[in-house]
């Protein structure tokens, strides 16, 4: 019998299989925070709610849990102090393992309807989740809004319909009959049962702690596993939510909620003695090249998908849309202050300069005139505040002063702290824009996470198609773009993307960015360079998650 909740949610899966198919626009959930979808008094409800767990403890009824931890500090500076269970991992693995066997049972049907179900009802407390992201990593209200909610819940309803998709071609049964001549045929039946690996872990990010957990979590969760989701540290609120809400809807339909668990670990040590526990057999993680790499050479019981750093780059040859391509540029530099994992950092411009509409741009104009889009773009503190966000992290704001001091390369527009005055304590800072030379690679071909952008001169635009080829090879990228109104460069810098394996943008010059990624169309990495192993999503990020194990017998 199917699921009633597959039924339920049959539309919207077909639909979401249809758009992974066609790879054209469509959406599940509304990206605008609009009363008309969400109801007139959600705005208001998700604020209220968000503020109530302000300085509570978050209790999840958790196996194991010895202690109470509160490690967020706000980028904006308000006072957060919501503590959450320490839990023994032992405790929270030996729970999930238990809870595996009902959600087995439930067939992939069931588990696909649930899964819906549980992004259906995260996309009702999208206003919640949206003020928990926003005031965990620093990013302005409409970006968590819709980076945090939306954007978050249409990936993990992508990965749910790739795993969906793989999981059906495995039938259930098949009658097996082999002839032997003038001998009866041999006849036999064999089932195929889809099994999960085992106890999943979800390693969290500190600037997009849903829009890069919900992929793997749901991929997880829908190919038979168990998931412990581990957020970062500084941004635990909006994972928490989510944990709770899955809880809630596994109980209410008869599943065991610690199916899925948070674990917040009092010391790093847990953290890794969790990863490499031999029960963990998947490891999903997003974050800085160290600890990544880590994860990859250690945890060698398990598949690890990681995103890593990267250094994005943008080739700029020629235009015929000089202004409209700065003001393309200006925002994608300057959204949520560069701290996104597609954001460029190094912008590849020829010596000599390049063609225009407007006539012919040098090298010394295109800074000049990037550096004045900035500017000019931000002026308004209303956009500033809106598209900057705040910077979260320390670190973050050690780079910028560095990048000030001029070490780095010529100063073309220096970082400016901005006072917010509805969060006098948030750090506000626009970027900062360098030049250097292509010979000056210690300066750029790193990343270097933030608001700091190079605009490098390289010697012509095939050195610099080059160079972007050599950047990404060697450091990964997860974005790489093009401006140029000749088709031999076009279809160059193509081949150069194919040989590297990275996601190419070509003359955005409207409302769309080469940090912007969309569920459904765009495949968000390749796996293909260091930047990434895995992609969101494809089939590969789906189908060694589980296992089939047959049985058979003569009849």
């Amino acid at each position: 019998m199917t699921h009633p909740l597959f039924e339920k949610h049959r539309a919207k899966l077909d639909a979401a299989l249809n758009a992974i198919h066609s790879r054209g626009y469509w959406a599940a959930y509304n990206e605008m925070p609009s009363p008309k979808t969400y109801g007139e008094a959600a705005p208001a409800d998700g604020k209220s709610a968000f503020e109530a767990h302000l300085g509570q403890q978050f209790d999840l009824q958790q196996p194991g849990t010895s202690a109470w931890l509160a490690p967020e500090v706000s980028p904006f500076g308000i006072e957060l102090g919501v503590q959450y269970p320490v839990c023994d991992i032992e405790a929270l693995i030996t729970a999930g393992q238990a809870a595996m066997t009902g959600w087995q049972a439930a067939g992939v049907d069931g588990r696909t309807g649930l899964c819906i179900e549980m992004l259906d009802r995260l996309n009702a407390q999208s206003f919640e989740i949206a003020h928990a992201v926003m005031m965990t990593t620093g990013q302005g209200w409409m970006m968590a809004f819709q980076a945090g909610s939306p954007h978050a819940q249409d990936r993990g309803l992508e990965a749910v319909s790739y795993a969906y998709r793989e999981q059906s071609f495995v039938p259930s049964e098949a009658t097996w009959e082999k002839p032997q001549g003038k001998n009866p045929p041999l006849v036999m039946k064999k089932h195929f049962q889809i099994v999960g690996r085992g106890v999943a872990v979800v390693v969290g990010c500190a600037t997009f702690p849903t829009w890069n957990t919900y992929p793997g979590l749901f991929a997880a969760l829908a190919t038979g596993n168990a998931v412990i989701v581990k957020p970062h540290d500084h941004a635990v609120l909006p994972a928490a939510i989510t944990v709770r809400t899955l809880r809630a809807v596994l109980a209410e339909h008869g599943m065991d909620p610690n199916l899925v668990t948070l674990c917040v670990p009092a010391k790093p040590e847990t953290t890794q003695a969790l990863v490499t526990h031999p029960a963990v057999k998947s490891v999903d993680f997003t974050g800085g090249n160290v600890f990544g790499q880590w994860l990859i050479d250690h945890c060698r019981q398990a598949q690890v998908y990681a995103e890593l750093a990267g250094v994005n780059n943008i080739v700029i040859d020629s235009t015929d849309a000089y202004k409209p391509m700065l003001r393309n540029l200006a925002f994608t530099l300057s959204l949520y202050s560069g701290q996104m994992c597609t954001t460029s950092q190094a912008l590849l411009v020829p010596a000599g300069g390049i063609d225009t509409e407007d006539g012919h741009k040098t090298y010394d104009e295109v800074c000049a005139d990037l550096a004045r889009a900035i500017e000019g773009f931000l002026a308004k503190p209303e956009v500033a505040f809106a598209v900057l966000g705040a910077v979260q992290s320390q670190a973050t704001l050690a780079r910028i002063a560095l990048a000030d001091g001029g070490s780095l390369g010529q100063v073309l527009l220096a970082s400016k702290k901005l006072d917010n005055p509805e969060f006098p304590k948030a750090e506000v800072r626009t970027p900062v824009l360098l030049a250097c030379d292509a010979a000056d690679e210690a300066a750029y071909m790193e990343e270097r996470f933030g608001p700091i952008t190079f605009v490098v001169k390289v010697a012509d635009t095939a050195a610099a198609i080059a160079l972007s080829e050599r950047i990404i090879n060697s450091h990964g990228a997860l974005t790489a773009g093009l401006y140029s109104t000749r088709a031999d460069v076009i279809d160059a810098m193509t081949a150069a993307t194919w040989r590297s394996k990275v996601a190419l943008s070509i003359n955005l010059t409207g409302a769309v960015f080469v940090n912007q990624s969309a569920a459904f169309s765009d495949y968000h990495g390749t796996g293909g360079n260091p930047a990434a192993n895995a992609s969101y999503s494809d089939s590969a990020f789906v189908a060694n998650r589980f296992r089939v194990v047959q049985r058979r017998y003569h009849v």
